[in-house]
């Protein structure tokens, strides 16, 4: 076979047409199925399902695709089983939606998008480090970052509660746009402060309610509350570092803390936080706006005195836990091209703003360039409520396992080790030994499979 040795003006117009590729929309083909399906997570706030659904059916309008739409609940970990169904059977969705640590486990079963998140970073920059580490796996991109089901979950607390047995106003400390914040409030807001702010509320009658069982509201949250003290189960390297002076004084907190919590936080699940908080019951959570939402809808009184504002401050830092999800395409999908061209037309700035406007604030990007969506600004009541709900400032984004490697994170968030330690501590009365002991074992099972 005779070769050839290609000229610049070759070069130049092979890259020109490879960039025409990427930018192109899917077109439909002899060879294309012209079906396409997708599955993407069924969103807590009410009709925010809706506004994506519709999304699709505009982009399938337009592409000529018969599209096969699933919302698939998050409740009884129904998107996690449809997960793990489809990965054994290897058929299902061309297209699924992946929470947090779920795409990097299926890492050998997805579609690379190194493609579409180069176009992306080309227009909105880099996306956060915790997007990041749960979606680029062995220097591939197995899932495109958005929005949709991304999330973080700080404090959503009563405004006249906290005036009236705390003696602090939230408004004041995180205002709403236009005020300038009170950083002697911000720097007083630690979580010795809320253990003394727990005390207070839980005497008064309206206890805090954090959830301490294994649901996945539990994992987040605890595992950021250790991460602004320092202390992570588990090295970049992968060596264990559960028994440390750290470890030991954060059990001893929560030792404290549950004291001023409901007894029933360890049976938890994650929409258990979200009805104490809208039944009046309860002066805070640490959630995403979804709690507010449904309030607004079913419990406006409650609803209206209602704030959400950052996490209190560790010795090594302010840390909301984040919860970044994916869009994976699988390796056996059947119509990858199509599924390609849907995301890259979800992932514009103005339908990732959509989806943010239609879960009323739920939402976080995991590009700092779309922080500034006005949906945080506008929404109410009371007006502003949202607006401190997004990371800014000296807001650390924390994903649970972070930094261990993608073996043993995946792991330590679906098993809910550090729950489970914090439970045998505080809940059976196991000695704090026995409890390290325990995450220490559950961990080294994690590597050897």
């Amino acid at each position: 076979m005779g070769t050839s040795v290609p000229t610049r003006r070759t070069v130049l117009k092979t890259a020109a047409l490879m960039t025409t590729a990427l930018a192109a929309p899917f077109v439909r083909g002899a060879h294309a199925a012209g079906k396409l399906s997708v599955g993407f997570w069924d969103h807590w706030v009410p009709g925010a399902t809706e506004v994506l659904q519709k999304l699709c059916r505009e982009w399938a309008e337009k592409e000529k695709v018969e599209l096969a739409f699933d919302a698939i609940t998050s409740n009884g970990d129904k998107i996690v089983l449809t997960i793990q169904a489809e990965a054994q059977a290897r058929a299902g969705h061309d297209i699924l939606h992946f929470p947090i640590w779920y795409g990097a486990g299926q890492a050998d079963n997805l579609e690379p998008v190194d493609d579409l998140v180069a176009q992306q970073i080309t227009q909105f920059g880099e996306p956060s480090p915790g997007c990041a580490y749960l979606g680029k796996i062995n220097g591939h991109w197995i899932g495109v970052p958005t929005c949709y089901g991304s999330s973080a979950l700080p404090p959503c607390a009563r405004i006249d509660r906290f005036k009236e047995y705390v003696g602090l106003d939230v408004t004041e400390m995180y205002p709403p746009p236009g005020i300038e914040r009170n950083q002697r409030l911000i720097d007083n807001w630690t979580w010795e402060y809320f253990l003394t702010a727990a005390e207070k509320c839980f005497k008064a009658g309206y206890p805090f309610g954090l959830t301490m069982g294994t649901a996945t509201d539990g994992v987040n949250t605890n595992d950021s509350i250790f991460a602004s003290h320092g202390v992570r189960l588990v090295d970049v390297e992968g060596n264990i570092t559960v028994r440390s002076d750290g470890t030991r004084q954060m059990l001893e907190y929560f030792r404290r803390l549950s004291q001023f919590l409901p007894e029933s936080v360890f049976a938890w699940d994650n929409a258990s936080n979200n009805k104490f908080l809208i039944s009046g019951q309860g002066s805070l959570i640490m959630n995403p706006p979804s709690a507010w939402a449904v309030a607004v809808r079913d419990a406006p009184k409650v609803a209206e005195h209602l704030w959400t504002f950052s996490s209190p401050l560790g010795p090594k830092g302010r840390f909301d836990s984040g919860t970044y999800s994916h869009w994976g395409i699988w390796r056996f999908a059947k119509n990858k091209s199509a599924a390609k061209s849907l995301l890259a037309f979800l992932s514009t700035r103005d339908n990732q703003e959509q989806l943010v406007t239609a879960g009323r604030g739920f939402d976080i990007p995991p590009f700092k360039t779309m922080m500034d969506f006005k949906v945080w600004e506008d929404e109410g009541p009371p007006k502003g409520t949202n607006y401190n709900f997004p990371p800014r400032g000296d807001v650390v984004v924390n994903v649970v396992g972070y930094p261990a490697p993608v073996k043993i994170g995946t792991q330590m968030y679906a098993q809910s080790t550090i729950c489970k330690m914090i439970a045998l501590y505080v809940r059976q009365g196991k000695s704090m030994d026995a409890a390290m002991d325990f995450a220490e074992a559950e961990i080294e099972g994690f590597m050897r499979t």
